[in-house]
């Protein structure tokens, strides 16, 4: 049975690039994937979540202003009775000098998993099998992809 995930691009950011590479490496590895596109509020990630009984939520960001787009999403999952993965990915801070403090912000604000821009899909692909208990079964005939995510 597929895994469903949720894959957008949050707040006001329009680059859409990223996730149109990640909805293709995700449906290769198997995965269902509900793209909501860009320029998505917290509430529809929320609302699509629910409505299709996520496994996982995946959020994009590339313009910078990820911290904004992203303070008190985890409340509005939680608020919904929703206990799933959440990732973050992309571009998450402006003038984003140190990485790793970068990273344990995002982990602070509740993500289960941060990558930035330079991140292979099959990482965040190998991430979410981990995280959601997929069998090496389920992932047979899903290819690695060589596809590299850049701003």
């Amino acid at each position: 049975m597929p895994r469903t995930v949720i894959l957008g691009v949050i707040g006001s950011d329009a680059h859409v690039v990223g996730i149109t590479i990640l909805d293709q490496a995700l449906s290769a590895a198997g995965f269902d994937v509900v793209n909501l596109g860009v320029q998505t509020s917290q509430a529809e990630f929320v609302d699509a979540a629910k409505a299709h009984d996520a496994d996982a939520v995946l959020v994009s960001s590339l313009y910078g202003h990820a911290e904004q787009d992203c303070r008190g999403f985890h409340d509005r999952l939680a608020s919904d009775s929703l206990d799933l993965p959440t990732y973050i990915g992309g571009n998450l801070a402006v003038g984003q000098d140190d990485w790793d403090e970068t990273r344990r912000r995002f982990e602070r604000m509740g993500f289960t998993r941060v990558f930035d821009s330079e991140t292979e899909p099959q990482e965040a692909i190998d991430a979410l099998c981990l995280d959601l208990d997929v069998s090496a079964t389920e992932r047979e005939g899903s290819e690695p992809q060589s596809i590299r995510v850049t701003t």
